[in-house]
């Protein structure tokens, strides 16, 4: 009897042995923050910035530019499909956000855009979703990530409040920054590569006196390069601004045909997916003021 006792506690002792391997063994799942492209990226890295247990993946690779005509690819899928939350820019920057919601019903997708500070401008009868340019916008941006975020994951809110409270401050110090530079300059007028910049323009009281191509990777037609090089010839100043993922082919042909200087505006829609990222958008911008200021003094 003393025997099969003995036996016996060795048997509940190994169970037990694995039970206790087996919970210590299972790591909590990490609660994971997708992202549609770089702009929204950043924010959400400085969010979330240093908190245990919550994975950033941003879904397009930092180098694809703006979304406007994005395909979601198998792989993007497979992406989403880990998603306990998509964070997105909104307002008709991700064409493709129908098709992402049906892959994954039960993620939550936050719309950065959809922020009662954040008025919407319009090309034509199509919002032009680029607010992100604007700083004061940024910042409405992060608020609106925030809330959200502290919405679906609750017990990382007061690291999230305090995160986003330290990034505004720094934008908040970017935007004076930016308004002491860039407020009085002599002159306002410029012409843009496409329908990036309206957010930016407003914000600093520049005027958009033409755009090369409305839409990006679409030529010109010969009428409306005519008409953009009128109007630059027509300009005090004769700047124009290319952006650094595209072409500058059709800005080159303009520039032969006035004499106009061409800078680079970046918008902060392509860079590293790195700790670099913390401090993109805040160095890219800043360096969107110094040329600003070199081309329109």
């Amino acid at each position: 009897m003393k025997k099969l006792m003995g036996i016996l506690s060795v048997v509940f002792l190994c169970l037990a042995m694995v039970g206790c391997g087996s919970q210590a063994g299972q790591s909590k799942k990490e609660f994971t923050i997708v992202t549609s492209f770089y702009p929204m990226y950043i924010d959400v890295l400085n969010i979330t910035k240093g908190v245990d247990g919550v994975k950033v993946v941003n879904m397009t690779k930092p180098q694809t530019g703006c979304l406007h005509d994005y395909q979601l690819t198998t792989e993007d899928m497979k992406t989403l499909e880990s998603a306990d939350v998509f964070v997105v820019n909104g307002a008709g920057m991700e064409s493709f956000l129908d098709k992402a919601a049906k892959q994954n019903p039960k993620m939550k997708t936050i719309e950065a855009s959809n922020y009662k500070d954040i008025e919407l401008l319009k090309d034509g009868d199509e919002e032009n979703p680029h607010v992100w340019l604007s700083v004061t916008y940024a910042i409405a941006q992060v608020k609106a990530i925030t809330a959200g975020l502290c919405e679906a994951d609750p017990a990382h809110k007061d690291a999230y409040r305090q995160n986003a409270l330290d990034y505004c401050m720094k934008l908040e110090a970017l935007k004076k920054e930016m308004h002491e530079n860039l407020d009085d300059l002599p002159h306002k007028d410029i012409v843009t590569f496409h329908e990036a910049f309206p957010y930016l323009a407003k914000e600093f009281k520049l005027n958009i006196a033409s755009v090369i191509e409305r839409e990006p990777g679409t030529e010109p037609t010969p009428q409306e390069l005519e008409d953009t090089i009128k109007q630059v010839n027509g300009l005090s100043t004769k700047v124009l601004f290319m952006e650094p993922q595209y072409s500058p082919a059709a800005a080159e042909t303009i520039a032969r045909e006035t004499g106009a200087k061409i800078y680079q505006l970046d918008p902060v829609v392509t860079g590293e997916a790195d700790e670099s990222a913390l401090d993109a958008y805040i160095s890219t911008m800043k360096k969107n003021m110094e040329v600003l200021k070199e081309a329109l003094k």
